[in-house]
């Protein structure tokens, strides 16, 4: 199992997102989750990163080098593949 610290973007809601919480992962482009809550919308995002990394592993694609980095922070998360 791999494990990598990611970091993200949480974004408050607004209007033109249906007033849903949005996050996204920008070393991943794509990568971004809705929810009714902060912690709901983080752990979509976690699935969807998951999701791509373990695609991006199958298909022999690199890696963003910013996100093999292993310091905690807020505003970052800890996904394992």
């Amino acid at each position: 199992m791999d494990i990598y610290q990611l970091d993200y973007i949480l974004h408050e809601p607004t209007e033109d997102h249906g007033w849903m919480y949005r996050a996204e992962i920008p070393a991943l482009q794509g990568c971004m989750a809705w929810g009714d809550t902060p912690a709901e919308t983080l752990e979509e995002l976690r699935e969807v990163a998951k999701t791509m990394l373990q695609l991006r592993k199958e298909k022999g694609e690199p890696l963003p080098p910013e996100i093999t980095c292993q310091q905690s922070h807020e505003g970052s998360m800890t996904v394992a593949t």
